[in-house]
């Protein structure tokens, strides 16, 4: 293990000797970490806690760590995009991993947990709003991994083909392909919870396929998506985040699951006529399968 101490302008640390963008310190942070990307419903899955120990916000990262039935657990906002998963990801892994005193590695890295609640948008018409999907596996049209080594998980002959079914535009990011985690996948596993291939967008409008004001590079591109299929397998929804999560984790050796809740169906047209009510059903579905 290199213990050369990381460098200031690489480990960043508040004054207080918190981590930069979360301001979190070492023991702040659970084992098991819940990821959501709006700062309110943080507290819509710590209103459940028995109690609450950490509660502390920083622009859009805001966490409570906590125990439910007595289980430590700790959900933080990531906000939109792949970028800020980046950022949370990495401090996340710092908190874990690093030595914050002598500013290296520790000798026995630890495994954390990750579990995104969010909202998507279905592309398949069978898949129905207010239900609630797993991303067996992540598709993430931005370009996140592309900028770290030891990639060698990705799923190439995916992505290959995606690219050549779709007519993918070479000026946009190549596509990459990240498998979730399969224990977590297990556990989550039920009558209930549908499985697919996520697509991470790099925005909600264009890149989604959304048409207000301003035209579309390909306005087929939806409808290529959706027509894709490999090895029995489609991409089923569109999101901002699980691309980065997924690949991420694996980077850092961490487990991490996207559990969707979808509440629009663009193949149909159609939004959700509850979907605070769906996003509570999602959490409460979560918080009971991880303390089982």
């Amino acid at each position: 293990m290199n213990k050369t101490p990381i460098r200031e302008s690489e480990l960043i640390l508040n004054e207080d000797g918190s981590i930069y963008h979360l301001n979190l310190k070492p023991d702040d942070l659970a084992s098991t970490v819940i990821t959501v990307g709006d700062p309110d419903r943080v507290a819509q899955v710590s209103k459940h806690f028995d109690s609450i120990e950490v509660n502390v916000s920083k622009r859009e990262f805001k966490t409570h760590t906590g125990r439910f039935r007595g289980k430590r657990i700790t959900v933080i906002s990531t906000g939109i995009g792949t970028d800020n998963i980046d950022i949370v990801f990495n401090e996340l892994d710092a908190l874990a991993n690093i030595d914050f005193e002598s500013r290296t590695i520790r000798e026995k890295l630890q495994k954390l947990t990750i579990i995104r609640i969010g909202t998507s948008g279905a592309i398949q018409k069978d898949i129905p709003v207010d239900s609630f999907l797993a991303s067996e596996a992540a598709i993430g049209f931005d370009n996140l991994l592309h900028f770290y080594g030891n990639t060698g998980f990705l799923e190439t002959d995916l992505s290959e083909a995606f690219i050549k079914h779709t007519h993918w535009n070479p000026k946009k990011s190549d596509p990459y392909v990240v498998s979730a985690d399969s224990s977590l996948l297990a556990l989550f596993n039920s009558v209930e919870m549908k499985k697919g291939i996520t697509a991470t967008n790099v925005g909600f409008y264009g890149p989604q396929g959304r048409k207000l004001r301003l035209d579309l590079e390909d306005d087929d591109l939806n409808k290529k998506i959706g027509s894709f299929v490999y090895t029995g397998n489609r991409i089923t929804n569109l999101e901002m985040e699980t691309s980065g999560i997924y690949g991420m984790a694996k980077l850092l050796g961490h487990k991490a699951i996207s559990l969707n809740a979808i509440l629009a169906n663009r193949a149909n047209g159609t939004f959700s006529k509850q979907p605070q009510k769906t996003v509570e059903r999602l959490i409460e579905y979560t918080l009971n399968k991880l303390t089982e």
